[in-house]
């Protein structure tokens, strides 16, 4: 595979140039549409089949989706910023998902492969300790920052793209790249699924970079994501004088913080891990008035699917009898969902196999211990085994120059070709090709 490894090596200053142009234009969950159309041109002037947009985002499936004002101005900004024309329509509205297809012409499996292309709502460091400002490509877009590292998944999608069809006479069968919005908040996957964009595919791999695994290490089958649901809850109930007339208010502020209590109450599983977090509480008008509108947005996670569903289910619940306690409203409004994960034993060996080839590669496990919050490509895989395919999740471990979700967030660029080379041989080496 020598000729395979010069040809990522060579490619790296692009893969470098990918990275640092959609972090410096980080765009967070269905809000990349400057990313799409860039990815988009690279995936259609390789030779790529393309669907874009509402052929594989369904609309109804969409989770966590920004106001339609947020929408319109993000789209505009992105124009500002370069977003390509000629691409830009497709992605309208916040249907920002790719799929690049490439048909060889000869039988064999179809094999996918899922990176994720969105920025967190965070801002990010201004200072020249951290290399992204010093060197130029931080964020330009306040409040939105690559700080998870999925600049780096998108520029490893482009440039296992670029190999591949570069090495297209060697392979067979299908493959297929799957570049998802919005994985933050678990929002974007569900959506692809729903589109069909899963269907049909005999060998699914998500990847990702960091999560705390040193360089040189590659993982596998990681099996430890958490299933969860994200959910906002709105409460209504009746404005009243707080002084004058407080009987005929209904408080809706102290039903969401009744709310909150209760739901950090809820027993825990004696199947495995659970956890539930009410992370906001916005709730009142005014001093001396009785609030009639609050909004808590929270989460539930499960060791298993079973958990997850237990601790939604009790949450739901307890949101009920506080609602008719107090005589309001509640509506529960579905944000995010993601299951457990369970890689395919068979892929996992495969990719292990592989792995271990790959310079700079070190050490591979099949999966680490230790819960790694949760991830949608779990309903992406859930879907290609329910058809009969097998599916796993790789992690790829980098020097991080601090953990993920945080503002001094950056990692080591050389993961990148060791992802592209690994991911690379997956397709190649396959026992129904031919090897390179």
């Amino acid at each position: 595979m020598k000729q395979l490894e010069l040809a990522v090596h060579e490619l790296a200053p692009r893969m470098q140039h990918w990275r640092r142009d959609f972090h410096h234009f980080a765009e967070s969950g269905w809000l990349e549409f400057r990313t799409a159309t860039h990815v988009t041109e690279v995936l259609h002037q390789l030779g790529y089949q393309l669907a874009l947009g509402r052929d594989v985002v369904d609309d109804e499936a969409r989770m966590g989706l920004p106001s339609a004002e947020v929408l319109a101005r993000e789209e505009q900004r992105a124009r500002a910023q370069g977003a390509l024309p000629q691409w830009l329509e497709h992605f309208s509205g916040g249907f920002t998902g790719i799929v690049a297809t490439l048909e060889t012409g000869r039988p064999g499996p179809t094999i996918a492969f899922r990176v994720d292309m969105d920025a967190l709502d965070l801002g990010e460091m201004q200072q020249l300790s951290h290399r992204p400002f010093a060197e130029g490509f931080a964020s330009c877009n306040d409040g939105m920052m690559h700080a998870c590292g999925h600049d780096g998944h998108t520029a490893i999608g482009l440039g296992l793209a670029t190999v591949l069809q570069q090495f297209s006479d060697q392979l067979n069968g299908t493959i297929k790249l799957i570049f998802q919005p919005a994985e933050e908040g678990t929002r974007g996957a569900r959506a692809m699924v729903a589109a069909g964009a899963l269907d049909n595919i005999d060998y699914f791999t998500a990847i990702h970079i960091g999560t705390g695994i040193p360089g040189g290490t590659v993982v596998c089958g990681s099996d430890n994501f958490m299933a969860t649901t994200k959910f906002d809850v709105q409460f209504t109930g009746v404005a009243a004088h707080a002084g004058g007339k407080p009987e005929e208010g209904r408080n809706a502020l102290l039903a969401a913080a009744q709310a909150a209590l209760a739901l950090h109450s809820i027993a825990s599983h004696s199947a495995g891990a659970s956890r539930v977090n009410v992370g906001v509480l916005q709730a009142g008008s005014g001093r001396n008035v009785v609030p009639a509108q609050a909004l808590l947005k929270v989460e539930t996670r499960g060791e298993t699917n079973v958990i997850n569903d237990y601790m939604f289910e009790r949450a739901q619940e307890i949101i009920r009898g506080i609602a008719k306690m107090y005589g309001i409203e509640a509506k529960v409004k579905l944000m995010g969902a993601a299951t457990n994960s369970a890689p395919s034993p068979e892929w996992v060996a495969f990719i292990r196999q592989q792995a271990a080839e790959v310079s700079g590669v070190t050490q591979v496990f099949d999966t680490v211990k230790g819960a790694a919050g949760s991830e949608d490509a779990t309903l992406m895989m859930a879907r290609v085994q329910e058809q009969g395919g097998k599916a796993s999740y790789m992690v790829f471990g980098t020097q991080l120059s601090a953990g993920h979700h945080n503002e001094k967030f950056d990692f080591d660029e050389k993961v990148m070709e060791v992802a592209v080379n690994t991911m690379a041989r997956l397709a190649l080496n396959f026992p129904w090709q031919r090897g390179v």
